[in-house]
């Protein structure tokens, strides 16, 4: 009997939301076990495995690492924009009046923590290249610490910490295209744009066919790989000309299936496996004068301070000078409460702290791997601690609802 339930239940367990982020951290610590293990030889071999795909003089060889980074993480990004284009066009951000207080959040996120991570690293030619490291907020983590609370944080909330989000990935993929790409090809770079003009004109065309948007994709994104653009930005790029509501030869609008179709595969398959790739540190000779270093001193101060203090800040400010109102039915703890999950950045920090240091030697990455796991646990525990507080002084009798 039970192993007739078991499809039913593993289907229910996947369509929770809080179940990629438990995954996010299964397999952080899966990571960290590894790196800190006898085995980290195997683990460090398996990142390093060469991977190669030759087509003629097109020759793409990378390390499973970077096929993980430059060529999964394309995938990630394109589900953002994705969503992104969707929520813009018939979602929550397509009213103005619903875009003031995540789109204030979301400025005041990204300037100040970089600001604190400046005021420890400011003077250090070097360090100064990872200031955007502290600036994203991980989605995944903190919609699945969020989820976990249930149905007594009001949904309004929710919604917030993903517009939130969508904004904060907008600022990210600009910082990695305007800081973080260089030595660009202008060829690759032509053939990256005629792909994605061919793309505009087959949406303009109404064409019906998937495989004709993924494989010209595709080229987009080999092109983009060889620009110096980093590859990431190409999946970004291509979700803006999947057509929104043009129904593929199946009969399903595009845009909603390619979406649905895709996201179990990023929650629980590549951000978990980019998890496992890049957060193994090994924890040998770290001790607390380790974390006071500068680079993980301003990134975990800057995640864990700076994102609350900014946007706490910055929405108090809006909403009492008349800009934008407290989301409907929110406390003022519970809404701080928020600002604190914000400050969970591991997956986008540590993507772009990888961009930062990718010429330095392998001591940064390992400072950019532990401020941003004691940035984010800080951050999960604390808004954690207070959202249960919250829901105490909102229920003081601790009745079930």
């Amino acid at each position: 009997m039970i192993h007739r339930q078991l499809p039913y239940l593993f289907k229910k367990l996947l369509s929770h939301d809080s179940a990629g982020g438990v995954l996010l951290v299964f397999m952080t610590m899966v990571a960290m076990v590894l790196a800190n293990s006898p085995f980290v030889g195997f683990y460090e071999d398996f990142l390093a495995t060469p991977v190669q795909v030759r087509l003629g003089d097109l020759n793409i060889a990378k390390p499973l690492l970077l096929w993980i980074n430059d060529g999964l993480m394309a995938i990630f990004f394109f589900l953002i924009g994705l969503e992104i284009k969707r929520e813009v066009l018939t979602g929550s951000l397509s009213s103005p009046s619903q875009v003031v207080l995540p789109g204030i959040a979301a400025v005041a996120g990204i300037a100040a923590p970089a600001l604190v991570y400046l005021w420890f690293n400011g003077q250090d030619a070097v360090a100064i290249e990872g200031w955007a490291i502290p600036s994203a907020t991980d989605i995944a983590f903190a919609l699945g610490v969020f989820t976990l609370f249930g149905s007594r944080i009001p949904l309004s909330l929710k919604l917030f910490l993903l517009s939130v989000a969508i904004f904060d990935d907008i600022g990210a993929i600009m910082i990695i295209a305007l800081f973080y790409s260089s030595d660009l090809s202008t060829l690759s770079l032509i053939v990256a744009g005629s792909g994605l003009l061919t793309l505009f004109a087959f949406n303009r065309l109404s064409v019906r066919s998937q495989a004709a948007y993924i494989i010209i994709g595709t080229v987009v994104w080999i092109a983009v790989l060889k620009s110096g653009v980093h590859a990431t930005l190409a999946g970004f790029a291509i979700a803006w000309f999947i057509p929104l509501k043009l129904k593929n030869k199946s009969g399903q609008e595009m845009l909603p299936h390619l979406e649905h179709s895709l996201h179990p595969w990023v929650s629980f398959v590549i951000l978990p496996l980019f998890a496992f790739s890049n957060a193994g540190i090994s924890l040998t000779g770290v001790s607390l004068d380790a974390l006071l270093n500068p680079v993980p001193l301003g990134i975990a101060a800057g995640l864990f301070v700076g994102k609350q203090v900014g946007i706490f800040g910055a929405c108090w400010l809006a909403i009492k000078l008349g800009l934008a109102k407290l989301p409907e039915g929110a406390t003022w703890m519970q809404f701080y409460a928020v600002t604190i999950l914000c400050g969970i950045g591991f997956t986008m920090s540590l993507f772009i702290g990888s961009l930062a240091f990718e010429a330095q030697d392998a001591a940064y990455m390992i400072d950019v791997k532990l401020g941003v796991l004691v940035g984010s646990l800080l951050s999960a525990v604390a808004g954690s601690i207070l959202i249960s507080w919250s829901q105490q002084a909102t229920n003081p009798k601790g009745e079930v609802e």
